[in-house]
Order: C-alpha cells, then structure tokens, then sequence
C-alpha cells in the first residue's frame, strides 16, 4: 500500500444536499420545504418554547411560595471549625478570614454548635446559635454580637 492508493471507506463520506439547483438534482422546487406553511418561508423559525397560540407551559404554571427579600444569608462557621484552626483568645471575623475558617468573606459570619470547643475564646461575630452560645460560655469564653 502507498499513500497515493489510500481511500476512505466506502459509505464514510456523503455529498452535501444542494437545493434548489433544479428538478433534476431531486431537491429543486420546494428544496425539501413541502408546500406553503411558515415553515417554508424564509426566516419563518419558531422557537423551541412556542405551543401553537396556546398559553405556554411557563405562564399556565402558577407562582408558588415566597422570597423574603430582607432575608440575611450568614457565612456559617462551625465550632469545630475554631477548634480545628487552634484559635484562641480574641477571635474576631478579621481573624476568622485570615485563618480560613471564613472563605467568602462578603457575608455576615455565623457561629453554629456543632462540635466542640475545648478553649475558651472570645468571640466578636455577626450572629451566633444558642447551642453554640452555651458551649462557648461552659469552657468559660465569651462572645460579643456586633452589627
């Protein structure tokens, strides 16, 4: 075999359908559009979405539920994510991000109870849990709510 001999397989390769190149080719007249329509004019495209004139999926569904639009989104921080950073002392949301116990950083922080905490620390965040409140204060630290 020589590279001047190599062919494509049989059936691998197909001519592109040229219409409205005249009866002969197959595809003259209509070119593969049918008869009259919308679809057989130019630029008549429907969209995906469209029913027919019937009212669309997206206005026959009703709205459900509520948005709260004074809702506050916390930064949630977790007690077992001071105790695994080793920060004791006073620990405010500065601190909290330089560690990297706080990543977004946009968010007012929220201290949640789940883990322990076996130092006391003093705590000046946003918001904090009840639970996480009585641990905190049970191995004798503090925490101070700021705005």
């Amino acid at each position: 075999m020589k590279l001047n001999e190599l062919k494509y397989a049989k059936g691998s390769r197909k001519n592109r359908k040229r219409v409205g190149r005249g009866q002969g080719s197959g595809h003259g007249r209509t070119s593969g559009r049918g008869h009259k329509g919308q679809k057989a004019r130019a630029g008549g495209s429907i969209p995906a979405w469209f029913e027919g004139g019937q009212m669309p999926l997206s206005r026959r569904v009703p709205i459900k539920g509520f948005r709260n639009p004074t809702r506050v989104e916390y930064e949630v921080v977790n007690l077992r994510d001071i105790e695994r950073s080793g920060l004791e002392g006073e620990v405010t949301v500065a601190v909290l991000k330089a560690s990297g116990v706080v990543t977004r950083g946009r968010k007012p922080v929220k201290v949640l109870g789940t883990g322990e905490i076996s130092r006391p620390v003093n705590l000046k965040v946003h918001a904090v849990s009840g639970k996480a409140l009585e641990k905190i204060k049970a191995v004798g630290g503090t925490v101070e709510v700021i705005k």
